[in-house]
């Protein structure tokens, strides 16, 4: 794996985001998973490299 796909450095914060953005999207399946990342992004105040991290792995074009 290359650097992009490791967690940021202070990574709680991005630990508490995925723990969230899991039971969401089982709580809310109708929910689409990148609006699901940009609410976590701003509930966990998370920094631009968190926000490119998710995105990367755990966004729509992730599970393709």
């Amino acid at each position: 794996m290359g650097d992009n796909n490791r967690l940021p450095t202070g990574s709680d914060k991005v630990k508490k985001a995925i723990y969230w953005m899991s039971e969401e999207l089982l709580t809310n399946s109708q929910k689409q998973r990148d609006t699901v990342i940009r609410e976590a992004e701003v509930r966990f105040d998370l920094s631009p490299a968190d926000c490119e991290f998710l995105s990367k792995n755990f966004g729509e074009s992730a599970i393709t």
